[in-house]
């Protein structure tokens, strides 16, 4: 009984996180503001900014929230942090995420 207890744990601890994964779709519609330093395809218009093309949605959402929080601090990427709301920042993510 303990052992199905915690595999029942198991099974809702991981798919709680697809539960709640942005929709790609959604967020290529969402990255018009991102687009313009980091670019529309995910590779950076400008060589100092990193390309977002590929990279992890769940660290993606993260690095947007700890710039929209103030744990994390740019004085490009905190304004425009701000502005989005966490249901785009999980869309945005899982849309450049899906690039490959």
């Amino acid at each position: 009984m303990k052992k199905l207890a915690i595999l029942s744990l198991c099974l809702f601890a991981t798919s709680s996180h697809f539960a709640f994964a942005g929709d790609p779709e959604a967020g290529k519609a969402k990255v018009a503001m991102c687009a313009s330093c980091h670019g529309a395809d995910g590779v950076a218009v400008i060589k100092t900014y990193p390309n977002l093309k590929g990279q992890n949605a769940a660290y993606l959402e993260k690095a947007i929230k700890a710039f929209k929080s103030g744990e994390r601090k740019d004085p490009v990427m905190s304004p425009m942090a701000t502005a989005i709301n966490d249901a785009d920042i999980a869309d945005i993510a899982a849309y450049y995420e899906s690039l490959k």
